[in-house]
């Protein structure tokens, strides 16, 4: 029976020439693997680092009559279990994994509370904002003040943007995105006077 043994990223341990052919492959931040000569793939040493969420795609859902959502599968294991959903731009929801929150809220915190935008749109932001957890089945329910605030219906989009979940009633959405799709291409010439693309 093989014994595991656990290498240092900075000395890893020998192995007995006769059983074993090892090789080590370093990945950014110290991922070591050994492989074994039956073709047994061992990690030995990993230290994790963090890399930037991106949702995209949109899916359409309809809410249940005790008011609860299922979260699309493409962005249940981004999430996580708990996350911050608020009142977002263009009276849709913004839905987020705590960690971007927290960053989001950081940002909002950096901001002079001297200005009347600055804390209309942090009371706009951080008041609205709640803690929603997935249940077994995969759904969330989704805050009456929140549900109230975008209109929400029976049918329901998540939109993956970015960093962001956003949650639209589905003919709301509709509706926005045909306008937007008129006006993209003068958007994006905008963007590209000024760099952005």
């Amino acid at each position: 029976m093989l014994a595991q043994r656990c290498l240092s990223a900075r000395q890893p341990a020998r192995h007995d020439k006769n059983k074993t052919r090892d090789f080590f492959i370093k990945f950014p931040r110290s991922v070591w693997i050994t492989v074994l000569q039956w073709g047994i793939v061992v990690y030995t040493h990993i230290q994790w680092e963090k890399v930037g969420i991106m949702f995209l795609g949109e899916y359409e859902h309809t809410l249940d009559e005790k008011k609860r959502v299922s979260l699309p599968k493409a962005f249940r294991t981004a999430l996580g279990k708990k996350m911050v959903m608020t009142r977002g731009l263009d009276n849709c929801l913004f839905v987020y994994p705590k960690g971007s929150w927290e960053k989001v809220a950081a940002k909002l915190d950096q901001l002079s509370f001297a200005q009347a935008d600055t804390r209309g749109f942090n009371r706009f932001i951080l008041s609205g904002a709640a803690e929603v957890e997935v249940d077994g089945a995969g759904r969330i329910l989704i805050p009456e003040h929140q549900r109230t605030f975008a209109g929400l219906k029976k049918n329901i989009v998540f939109a993956g943007v970015s960093d962001r979940v956003e949650v639209w009633d589905a003919a709301v959405w509709k509706e926005y995105k045909t306008r937007i799709e008129k006006q993209a291409d003068a958007m994006a010439e905008k963007l590209g006077e000024i760099g952005a693309l």
